[in-house]
Order: structure tokens, then sequence, then C-alpha cells
């Protein structure tokens, strides 16, 4: 039996499961049989995101025997655009802005409520290894029909980290990779998508189409890109927004600070300087790389759509 182990991190819930290094090879398996038969997108970006991550240990860690996964309660955010008299509130999905967590802190909470006893050896995983497949498999979390992870009590608003660890486990978590049973017969994310990104007969979703995957990056929207899919400032909540295993994780929000008319009107005009870099990403919480100006130009095009 699966044991998933719930915990107070920083003031926060969080979710962990540990499993063995002995696993990752399965995990490469996994994953490169979806590669040979076609089921992943062949977009460059996407392409780019995965690139030179694998289920392997890494050179610089041979004597890890464990990987920690975490999955942390991160809310979905609200923040208000102020122009010509005007406020247009828009939202921010967990993973486009910062927590405040530091990975520093998140290891010190694993030795001391985790692992419990010091001397183990940690090392940042993320960098490493695709996080929701091991997030599925070590029994943390199932997929949505969407392709989302979920994990009970959190939805899909979290953020995951993983970490390989020196320290043997007595937990080794291991299950088949299975969808949701209240996602068999519902179909609310497949019809909720305006992109047609969701099928009822093929459990990856077409990434090429997501409108995640372009609004992450810099230059213009595709055509095909549909109006009504823009609904977020980074990222997108069409699939996961209806829900209903998102319905009691939603109502618990945050606000970030209001983005006042003077700044609004800078960045729509594209004039930033290196205070308002400053700013902006201060009060986003450094929303996809902010201060920097390629963030920025990112910013610049999104609420641009989204206040049209």
């Amino acid at each position: 039996m699966t044991e998933v182990n719930e915990r107070v991190l920083l003031d926060e819930e969080f979710r962990y499961a540990t499993v063995s290094i002995e696993h990752l090879e399965e995990l490469q398996r996994d994953f490169d049989d979806l590669y040979e038969e076609g089921h992943l997108s062949d977009n460059k970006t996407f392409l780019s995101y995965i690139e030179g991550k694998r289920y392997a240990v890494p050179d610089s860690f041979p004597e890890a025997k464990s990987v920690v996964v975490l999955a942390v309660r991160t809310p979905l955010a609200l923040v208000n655009f102020r122009a010509d008299g005007k406020q247009y509130e828009t939202i921010v999905p967990p993973q486009y802005y910062s927590s405040g967590r530091t990975v520093e802190q998140i290891m010190n909470t694993i030795h001391q409520k985790i692992i419990g006893e010091p001397g183990s050896r940690l090392e940042y995983a993320n960098q490493h290894l695709l996080l929701k497949r091991l997030a599925v498999r070590s029994g943390l979390g199932r997929y949505g029909r969407n392709n989302i992870c979920y994990v009970d009590g959190m939805g899909t608003l979290l953020t995951l980290h993983a970490f390989f660890s020196d320290h043997e486990f007595s937990t080794d978590n291991w299950v088949e990779a299975r969808m949701m049973d209240e996602c068999h017969n519902c179909t609310i994310c497949m019809d909720s998508c305006p992109q047609g990104c969701i099928s009822e007969d093929k459990f990856v979703i077409d990434v090429g189409r997501c409108v995640t995957l372009y609004n992450e990056i810099g230059g213009e929207f595709p055509e095909f890109i549909h109006p009504d899919s823009h609904n977020a400032l980074m990222g997108c909540m069409k699939c996961q927004a209806p829900c209903p295993a998102n319905q009691d994780v939603l109502k618990r929000t945050i606000r970030l600070e209001d983005v006042i008319s003077e700044e609004t009107q800078a960045i729509l005009e594209g004039n930033h300087t290196e205070e308002l870099l400053g700013t902006l990403g201060r009060k986003l919480r450094g929303f996809g790389g902010l201060p920097s100006p390629e963030a920025f130009a990112v910013l610049r095009r999104n609420l641009s759509v989204l206040i049209s």
C-alpha cells in the first residue's frame, strides 16, 4: 500500500512520497516508450523544456539511494492592473510566481521533519527529472484527464519539488500510473479547452496547441490560438478552473499587490526602466523571470491580450 505523508512546511501544507532510485530506470522506460510511440509533441519549444532531463542518478551524486518528491500547496494568485480608471483582475497560476520559499528552506525541513536526523545529503533534482510522472508513479498524485498532476487536498494548485538523498527510507512508494476515478465519466476539462488539446481517446494532450506553451516564451502568438484561450497572465486555467477536483482549493487564493495606472500604462507602451522592472518584480513576485527585460516583453504581450 502506498503511504503518502502530509505535514506542515513553512506554515503551508505539503505532502511527500519517497522512492528508491532503483525505479528511475523504469521511469525512463515509460518516457522512452511514449516518445517512440509518437505520443509526445514534436514542438521545438516543448522539446527544449525536456532536453537533457533523464531519470537517472546524476554524476555529481553517485551515492544517492532515494528520491523525495514533494507537492507544496501553492494557491492561485490574483492581481489587479489599473488603467484608464478601470480595474483588470488577472490570475497567476502557482508555478509563475515565487512563494518566497527557497530550496535551502525546503531542504532544512526535509532534514528535520522527513528524514528526522542530521548528516544526510540532499541534492535538488528539479533540473534533472520530469516531476509530474515521478509524482504519479510515487503515489503522491494522480493524473487528470487533462494530463495534469492532482494531489489530494491540493488539486492542481501546487508546486512539485524533488531531491536526491543518500538516506535509505523504510517506505518505498511505487504504483502504476493512473487517472483519477472521478475523470472516467467526466469530460469537463475536455469540453472547456478552446484549443481542443484534450481528447477522449488519447491520454497525452496536444501540447503543440496549448496556449501555455506559447505565453511562456516571447514572440507573437500563432494564428491558431483562439482569442478565448487567453485567461491568465501566464499559463492557462481553462481546464483546471471548472474541474470538480479543484473547486475547494480554488477558494483559497492570495492577492498580489495592485499594479497602478502609471505602471500599467508603461507596460502596455513597452516603456520599462530599471526602477519599473524592480517594482514589477516585487509586486508580481518574480513573475516569469522579472525583473529581466525579456520577462517584461512577455508580460506586456500577455497583459495586452487579456485587457483587449
